[in-house]
C-alpha cells in the first residue's frame, strides 16, 4: 500500500490539469524558462565583471600629491599698501 504506481501520477496529472488547465502550466512552464535564462545570464555577466582587473583606490593623500599645488596670491593689506607707496610723491 506503500508504493506509487503510475496510476496515482495519472490521477494527480488529472487533478493538476482540471485545476490548473493547460494554458496556465504552460505559461507557468514559460516563465519559469525565462527565469532561468536570466540567471545564467547575471551569473555570465557577474563573471565577466570580476574578470576585469580593479582600479587601485585613490587616497586623499596620493591625489592631493598629484596635482600641483595653487599659486599663493598676495594678501590684500599687502597689495593695498604697495599701491599707496607707489602712488605717494617724494619728497626730496
Amino acid at each position: 500500500m506503500g508504493g506509487v504506481s503510475i496510476w496515482h501520477w495519472i490521477v494527480v496529472g488529472i487533478v493538476v490539469m482540471l485545476l490548473f488547465g493547460r494554458g496556465k502550466i504552460s505559461e507557468l512552464m514559460g516563465d519559469v524558462a525565462k527565469g532561468i535564462k536570466s540567471f545564467k545570464q547575471g551569473m555570465a555577466d557577474e563573471t565577466a565583471d570580476a574578470a576585469k582587473p580593479a582600479e587601485p583606490v585613490k587616497t586623499i593623500e596620493a591625489a592631493a600629491a598629484a596635482q600641483p599645488a595653487p599659486a599663493q596670491a598676495p594678501a590684500p593689506a599687502q597689495t593695498v599698501q604697495a599701491q599707496t607707496a607707489s602712488a605717494e610723491p617724494k619728497a626730496g
